[in-house]
């Protein structure tokens, strides 16, 4: 009679949990059904969101020029892998033209005059142009600074300078392809039509 009491017991328990977990989650999955109305209500939408399958279409249809030097050929790559993965033909909508400047300079001075580390900075302007229309142009300028040892083998300087290089080229392809995917998913963020560039109709 006992063992059948505590039974009933412990299955009134294991019900009553069951149902404060059913609850919680009907609770929870109503909290989040409204947090998606608002936020679509709001007109938010995320970059990397598939609604933005339409925003990876648009990345593909920018033509990114070459750039000069060793540096700008490795962004353009990067770039590359960004905007237009495994897209081998595509119809070319804008242009995008960057230019490079690299800046180093020495920290950590020791009494000698030598340094133990410097800074590598790498800054791009580019410019976003809309090859059909009267339309205007996107620019910006994007940098990345990363920090380097310098060693006392000239050999481990150059690889931690190529190395500290590769990471800033990665952060600036990054943030030019946010701007860029910015500025195709808000057409009014294009100013005036640039008369020094020449567009091809």
């Amino acid at each position: 009679m006992f063992r059948t009491r505590l039974l009933m017991l412990c299955m009134g328990r294991v019900g009553n949990i069951s149902s404060n977990v059913a609850t919680k989650r009907v609770v929870l999955l109503a909290a989040t059904s409204v947090l998606c109305i608002v936020g679509t209500a709001c007109g938010f939408r995320p970059l990397y969101s598939e609604a933005g399958g339409a925003n990876s279409k648009a990345l593909a249809s920018v033509s990114i020029a070459q750039i000069n030097d060793r540096s700008g050929q490795k962004l353009r790559n990067f770039l590359l892998e960004r905007m237009a993965p495994g897209t081998s033909s595509r119809k070319s909508l804008y242009t995008l033209k960057i230019k490079l400047r690299e800046l180093k300079t020495s920290i950590n001075i020791r009494k000698d005059q030598s340094a133990t580390r410097a800074n590598l900075l790498i800054t791009a302007d580019f410019i976003l142009t809309p090859k059909l229309g009267n339309r205007g142009v996107f620019k910006g300028t994007v940098l990345s600074t990363n920090s380097y040892n310098v060693l006392d083998s000239g050999f481990a300087t150059l690889s931690a300078e190529k190395d500290a290089r590769n990471r800033a080229l990665r952060s600036l392809a990054e943030e030019i392809r946010l701007r860029v995917g910015t500025a195709l998913q808000n057409p009014s963020i294009f100013g005036k039509p640039d008369p020094s560039i020449r567009r091809r109709q």
